[in-house]
């Protein structure tokens, strides 16, 4: 057995002898199975070894918040099927900043603490409750100004706030913006009621930037790869490189190809000899192997990202394909 499997084989017996096994972080398990995020073959690959041991975690490790805990269960026979992998939803609980409580200030905290919290942290607002679960409204700079020029009282954070947004952490992260976009920020509701976060504008753009960046890489790559392809090969010979069981796709240009018929295409010797790049074929090839690899966990769209590994090889490989531009070789 591999250390993995052998983890899982201890927890499975665990459950078995009704012990309940140490609540492992999302994080954690990745690192089983030598990963540090959920890519397409990661999560297959551990889903089909929970399967082996009739296992399944509560929330499901997919879903979860990376660093947030999962606990260990035995499958129930002939449960309903709920494979989490088949919801195409990307739900907020995925944001780290879904999964940090918020620091707040209670209704009788005054202007000044309000304005001294903000201040030292750099927070637009602050939520304002009694307990975690008691929500009674956002303070902020706008509630704030906005009382003042107007002569309104403003002493305390009960003057001051205004009702608060706020969103379930199970919720579309998409649903996340339009809030955002209303009011600067969505408080976010965990699964016990207890607020768990707060998302602001600058939230939603770390996040997006992380995602976009890989995006734009790829097309970047696939735009050069085109271009190095453009006008060296016929009709016919573009139309015999594409996949067998994909006879009705009509193939009259190299951008009708994919990205695997870009690679069968360049890893033909004869074909390699008309592109006339002054280039290494072995070492070309290989790293459009490793682009290939990385661009299809990019087209699942993972909020936990790439690893910073593979972000270096796009960015390096889309470098080397302008360079090769810039001297006219491609």
């Amino acid at each position: 057995m591999t250390p993995a499997e052998q983890k899982l084989d201890t927890i499975a017996g665990q459950l078995r002898k009704g012990l309940v096994p140490p609540r492992e972080t999302v994080r954690s398990l990745l690192l089983w199975f030598g990963a540090s995020r959920r890519g397409l073959h990661v999560s297959s690959n551990i889903r089909a070894k929970l399967e082996t041991f009739q296992l399944r975690t509560e929330p499901d490790f997919e879903s979860a918040y990376i660093d947030s805990e999962i606990a260990f269960q035995l499958k129930v026979e002939n449960a309903p099927a709920n494979d989490p992998a088949t919801d195409p939803t990307h739900r907020v609980i995925r944001l780290a900043s879904a999964n940090r409580p918020p620091l707040s200030v209670t209704p009788e905290s005054t202007l000044k603490q309000i304005i001294t919290l903000m201040l030292s942290n750099d927070y637009s607002q602050l939520p304002v409750m009694t307990s975690p679960r008691e929500l009674k409204g956002v303070v902020s700079w706008k509630t704030i100004g906005s009382r003042l020029a107007l002569n309104r009282p403003c002493q305390l954070a009960k003057d001051c706030m205004e009702s608060a947004s706020e969103i379930a952490v199970d919720d579309s992260l998409f649903s996340a913006i339009g809030a955002v976009k209303d009011n600067d920020y969505v408080l976010v509701r965990g699964r016990e009621r207890l607020i768990s976060g707060i998302i602001t504008a600058s939230d939603l753009t770390e996040q997006f930037q992380k995602l976009a960046e890989p995006f734009l890489l790829v097309g970047e790559i696939e735009n050069g790869i085109r271009r190095i392809l453009h006008g060296r090969f016929t009709k016919d010979e573009l139309a015999a490189i594409k996949a067998p069981d994909d006879a009705d796709r009509v193939v009259e240009a190299v951008s009708d190809l994919t990205f695997g018929e870009y690679l069968r295409l360049i890893e033909a010797e004869n074909s390699w000899a008309k592109l006339g790049l002054a280039v290494d074929r072995v070492e070309f090839i290989k790293q459009l192997h490793k682009i290939r690899e990385i661009r299809n966990d990019v087209m699942h769209f993972d909020p936990d990202g790439l690893d910073d590994g593979d972000i270096v090889i796009l960015r390096e490989f889309s470098r080397f394909l302008k360079r090769l531009r810039d001297v006219g070789a491609a």
